[in-house]
């Protein structure tokens, strides 16, 4: 829209004395090319739906994390219980140490080093204590929670079969996985972007309407006019737009083939830890564990009646508290997998929309 006057002469208002003087109003109205306004509406429609679906994959990374740094937490403090154990395991062996040696059946080296033991995993605990101090600072960083707010510990997870097969779960990502539909939504967007360059070819259209208004003896004047925007230099401008717009479609597609292979890669990793911990937990459960733990009790047995060194105690006990480290550790990191599956599968957003039909 428009307002304006046009006077003649710098001398006076000359409104209604002159030919030439006149207040005028114009309005104008672009009509773009047909097709353009829905292809703009795609690409915006698009955008937005790229945008939210990578909104979702980036929440669900960060639940991911969050639940790593759980499993780290409750790790750290297991090790911590395991320790505490075995200082009071140590103490029974430096306990009948000090009675060997006052009954003359041991020497003082057995003593110390019984002491030298449990002194070292008093130094894993102090060292274990800073891991945990640690892992809440990330922890708390992660939620967005005061840092110097205490979290407490972790409660047991409860371990649960993997309801999912590799295959179940490569389809499941294929299909739900925001990071996928957010690679799919950029290429619709990217192939508007395409259509809406090479529609730039064709000219828009203005429709303008004026009036001139004039008093006295002078009759009002009006026009009609459109314009066409020719696109005079179509290799420098349009043609180069159209280049740009199919180099940026075809970079979308290669951004979800890259993606797609990434999360089917990440499956199958998560996935052959999943399954190679639970072997192992069940190895040091089952087997190593309650083997090396009677192997210990014995060998204590015999330290105290002189049949067995102090060494080979402290031995089978150091390797029962690296098996039952073993196992935690494990646990953990089927759980972490386990987490980092359900990002990358998408297994949330499964469930969200099975729920929602």
């Amino acid at each position: 829209m428009m307002v304006g006057y046009q006077n003649e002469g710098w001398d006076k208002y000359t409104y209604g004395e002159m030919q030439g003087a006149q207040w005028m109003y114009s309005i104008a109205q672009m009509f773009p090319y047909p097709g353009k306004l829905g292809l703009k509406g795609e690409m915006a429609a698009s955008d937005a739906a790229s945008l939210e679906a990578g909104y979702r994959a980036a929440r669900l990374k960060v639940i991911a994390t969050v639940k790593e740094f759980y499993f780290d937490l409750f790790l750290a403090y297991k090790d911590l219980d395991l320790i505490r154990d075995k200082t009071a395991l140590f103490a029974r062996i430096e306990d009948a140490a000090v009675a060997r040696y006052a009954s003359g059946l041991g020497g003082q080296q057995e003593v110390l080093m019984a002491q030298t033991e449990k002194f070292m995993l008093l130094e894993k605990e102090t060292m274990l204590r800073q891991k945990v101090q640690s892992l809440e600072a990330m922890l708390t960083n992660a939620v967005g929670r005061d840092s110097n707010l205490a979290l407490g510990r972790p409660m047991a997870p409860t371990s649960a079969a993997l309801p999912y097969s590799m295959e179940e779960l490569q389809r499941t990502a294929r299909e739900n996985s925001p990071e996928l539909q957010s690679k799919t939504r950029m290429i619709s967007s990217a192939a508007s972007r395409v259509s809406m360059a090479n529609k730039e070819y064709y000219p828009d259209v203005t429709v303008a309407a004026s009036l001139a208004q004039r008093t006295g003896e002078f009759q009002d004047m009006w026009s009609l006019t459109a314009t066409f925007n020719i696109p005079l230099f179509y290799r420098s401008k349009q043609r180069q737009a159209v280049l740009e717009a199919e180099s940026l479609s075809l970079a979308a597609q290669h951004e979800l083939e890259g993606s797609s292979s990434m999360l089917s890669s990440g499956i199958r990793d998560n996935y052959a830890m999943v399954k190679t911990a639970e072997k192992l937990m069940a190895l040091y459960q089952d087997g190593l564990i309650p083997k090396t733990r009677q192997d210990f009790e014995l060998a204590l047995a015999g330290y105290g009646s002189g049949k067995i060194e102090a060494i080979t105690v402290i031995s089978r006990l150091k390797s029962l508290l690296d098996y039952e480290t073993l196992y935690w550790g494990q646990f953990v990191e089927r759980e972490k997998a386990v987490a980092r599956l359900e990002s990358i599968a998408g297994v949330s957003e499964a469930a969200t929309m099975a729920g929602s039909q």
